[in-house]
């Protein structure tokens, strides 16, 4: 059992860095033709975040678009992944709250962002990380 919880956990680390990937990828205009844009995500951002002030979605969106990133990279490597699963499911779960109240609870429920949150958050439970930077740094203290 604890052989596929290593494998299930590795693959959860890998699909959570590959959705922030994902999703930033399109909004700076990586994924060419299917890309949103940055003026789409922008406006988008606006209708997510609808209760802040108009002034502030740059700063919300260049924000989230660097914490998506740093926290991409940190799982898609395994470093500080505990740390980086527990910044996954909090930001992935303002999201989602952000999204319930603009727009009603169908659209985080359609778009699985409370499952990415709460996957997130088990993958903060894991008591080691295979295949990763964090399991090479305790193999090295450990000598």
């Amino acid at each position: 059992m604890k052989r596929y919880q290593d494998y299930a956990a590795f693959l959860l680390r890998i699909a959570l860095a590959g959705g922030f990937i994902s999703a930033v990828s399109s909004r700076l205009g990586f994924w060419g033709s299917y890309s949103s844009g940055w003026e789409s995500f922008l406006a988008y951002a606006g209708k997510v975040n609808s209760f802040a002030p108009k002034n502030c979605i740059p700063t919300i969106a260049i924000t989230n678009t660097i914490a998506e990133s740093l926290l991409a990279l940190l799982l898609l490597v395994g470093y500080q992944t505990r740390f980086a699963s527990i910044g996954a499911a909090i930001l992935t779960l303002l999201f989602a709250l952000a999204m319930t109240y603009s727009f009603g609870v169908k659209d985080p429920l359609d778009y699985s962002v409370f499952v990415f949150a709460m996957g997130a958050f088990l993958l903060a439970t894991m008591e080691n990380y295979k295949w990763s930077l964090d399991e090479i740094n305790m193999k090295n203290r450990n000598n």
